[in-house]
């Protein structure tokens, strides 16, 4: 995939509309050198035009050693001589105007080419495998989407991992409406090619945030009819391929897409809050998890609003449902206030406690290689590698 390197905000997202979906952006050179040392997939790197020429030309000195069958695409406000000049000494094979996205998206698209003329077809063979985080709860309006659009944006937040959210409440999803994005496309598309999907096909389907990439969920609620739950299964397992997390909102109840969606989770999030109906919901959901021996000694129960005036107590939910209480997120207005401007809290408020909470879960359901890059600012609580796992639909994983 490519990589855009630009410190201007509205650049970069200017630019990003112009690339594939799945374009990672990194800051700064000194961002770029983090991720490229963790990655071994980028056909391209675009320098944004707002990086110092010398900066550029200092960078594509070091990787036409370090990467040299990495393409490097320069964007610049002028087109003068002195450019041209500079960029041919230091080997930069195409120079584009910053305003044209036509120009960068054909040179980027040349660098894929040449890569895979020299290397094979990019993404085909590699040992990348992503996690699974699903974030499920039995019962609606306890803040589920929330929780799962704060997670992946938190652990995409350094740049160091890249994260794709999948909205599989394929009947009334809002996570492209939370982070306010209007999706080109969504789920419902990968059906007609559903037996020979891949993840150039389902590349176009994804949508873009600042942070990480979006499978939004259909449009209207019919279409989540027309998806098959061996879909859902086929498409979580090409994301492992080329995301390292991936991030699951489910709908509140056990249909066959969501099942077939925890026969491929690592870890997952359970979202309840203090009220009796709730508690019981969980502790059905508990249950059938048990019986279909799904996601064992994986579980992370997250209490909403956890607040003590309400009568329930944490320790009161624990004793009922006889599993620890991972994360309890109090009452805050500004969490309200964050998805209705379609800025997840840990991006608009980093130092509210519950922007707190979230990353240091996001950093421990994300331990594991690369772990320490992927979530800032978090306390390092690493946990231990999944146990094999009985499978609902499959054998157990190996």
């Amino acid at each position: 995939m490519p990589v855009l390197v630009e410190h201007d905000a509205a650049w970069a997202n200017a630019l990003a509309a112009g690339l594939p979906s799945g374009t990672q952006v990194v800051p700064g050179v000194a961002e770029l050198g983090n991720w490229l040392a963790n990655q071994s997939d980028e056909y391209a790197v675009v320098l944004g035009p707002n990086i110092a020429l010398a900066d550029t030309v200092a960078l594509a000195e070091r990787l036409r050693y370090s990467h040299p069958t990495t393409g490097l695409v320069l964007l610049r406000h002028e087109l003068s001589s002195e450019v041209f000049q500079q960029a041919m000494r230091a080997g930069i094979p195409a120079v584009v105007a910053a305003a044209d996205l036509e120009g960068m998206a054909a040179a980027v698209e040349r660098s894929r080419q040449t890569w895979e003329a020299i290397r094979g077809p990019a993404f085909e063979g590699e040992d990348r495998h992503g996690k699974v985080i699903t974030v499920f709860s039995p019962k609606g309006g306890v803040g589920k989407t929330t929780v799962a659009v704060n997670i992946g944006v938190a652990l995409g937040g350094s740049g160091a991992a890249r994260v794709c959210v999948v909205d599989l409440d394929l009947a009334f999803g809002d996570v492209a409406i939370t982070l306010q994005l209007i999706p080109e496309h969504t789920i419902a598309e990968a059906v007609e090619a559903e037996e020979h999907l891949d993840f150039s096909l389902l590349e176009t389907l994804l949508t873009r945030h600042e942070n990480c990439s979006i499978l939004a969920a259909p449009t209207h609620p019919e279409g989540k009819d027309r998806i098959s739950p061996a879909l859902i299964r086929r498409v979580l397992r090409i994301l492992r391929q080329h995301f390292d997390y991936i991030v699951v909102d489910t709908s509140p109840s056990f249909d066959d897409q969501v099942l077939h969606a925890f026969d491929e989770t690592d870890e997952c999030i359970l979202v309840a809050t203090l009220d009796v109906p709730t508690v019981k919901n969980m502790k059905v959901a508990l249950e059938t998890l048990d019986a279909l021996n799904l996601v064992e000694g994986h579980r992370h129960l997250l209490l909403n609003r956890a607040d003590d005036e309400v009568g329930l107590s944490p320790a009161n939910v624990e004793s009922l449902l006889k599993m620890p209480v991972a994360t309890a997120l109090p009452s805050a207005l500004a969490v309200a206030n964050a998805t209705n401007h379609g800025r997840p809290i840990v991006l608009s408020r980093p130092d509210h406690a519950v922007s707190k909470a979230l990353v240091r879960l996001a950093q421990k359901l994300g331990a594991g290689a690369g772990a320490e890059k992927a979530v800032n600012n978090a306390e390092r609580q690493p946990i231990e590698a999944a146990e094999p796992k009985r499978r609902v639909f499959g054998r157990r994983r190996k």
